[in-house]
């Protein structure tokens, strides 16, 4: 596996994350990753906040072993105090499938599909009330022929996220989206997650989660659901490190995944 971006990206940001925790955690970097539930918050006007990553895939059957690694990678840019800019893609794809039944192994290699978005942070939180953004994405069909999707598919999310006691926190998004089968009709389907999160000491946070990305008939493709437990590291106020474990919970969905990632804001 060729992926020499990697060492220069962590050399770059280990260089940039040096400085102490100066500030409080709450006036630290907030991202997206690594759990599926996306934040409420936006990052602020004139910032700018790379969150990058390696993700591992790998599913099994008795009909095919599939594998692949990936670099997510989002891009936010703070246009306003309630309102960012986003690019979100997979990044470069290495993947590969064996087929029991042939004996066949197929091979892809090349870059996914780039999403471009927006998020509004709708509501402050205020007695029980959660803090709310709104994110609304389309993907387009700008990727390399393995990889790439039918057209621009546009999606829909709601975040929302409570303090609770003890240093807890629930965050829940339902979302719909739209993409097109395998002959090119458009279909709906559901997204929705709830996260658990819990503040470890200074700095590290631990999560679990239920993650539905999918919610979906079975002519589309059917539902897709894994159970994830994941970490982050606030290495300083605008640095963080984390990763996570995901195991599929059902047939539709990768056996098991792992990432890995890194975020920083200017």
């Amino acid at each position: 596996m060729h992926l020499p971006t990697w060492p220069k990206l962590f050399a770059m940001t280990g260089f940039l994350c040096a400085a102490p925790l100066a500030l409080a955690l709450d006036d630290g970097i907030v991202t997206d990753r690594p759990d599926f539930v996306e934040s409420s918050l936006v990052v602020g006007k004139g910032r700018l906040q790379v969150e990058t990553s390696l993700l591992l895939e790998r599913d099994r059957n008795p009909q095919a072993r599939a594998r692949s690694v990936s670099t997510p990678t989002l891009l936010r840019v703070g246009v306003g105090d309630t309102l960012e800019l986003r690019a979100e893609t997979d990044g470069r794809v290495r993947a590969r499938q064996f087929e029991a039944a042939s004996g066949v192994t197929e091979r892809a290699l090349g870059y996914a599909d780039t999403a471009l978005g927006l998020k509004w942070h709708a509501l402050d939180a205020e007695g029980g009330r959660p803090s709310v953004g709104v994110l609304l994405h389309a993907d387009l069909d700008s990727g390399s022929r393995a990889f790439r999707g039918e057209g621009v598919r546009p999606s829909l999310r709601v975040a929302a996220e409570w303090d609770l006691a003890r240093d807890w926190s629930l965050g829940v998004m339902p979302g719909i989206g739209q993409e097109r089968d395998e002959d090119g009709r458009r279909y709906r389907y559901g997204i929705l997650g709830v996260v658990l999160g819990k503040e470890l000491g200074e700095g590290l946070r631990g999560f679990a989660e239920l993650a539905l990305p999918q919610i979906a008939r079975g002519r589309h493709g059917g539902t897709q659901a894994s159970f994830d437990l994941g970490a982050a590291w606030l290495l300083s106020r605008d640095c963080q490190l984390d990763a996570m474990f995901s195991r599929g919970l059902n047939g539709r969905t990768p056996d098991t995944a792992f990432t890995v990632g890194l975020s920083f804001r200017r």
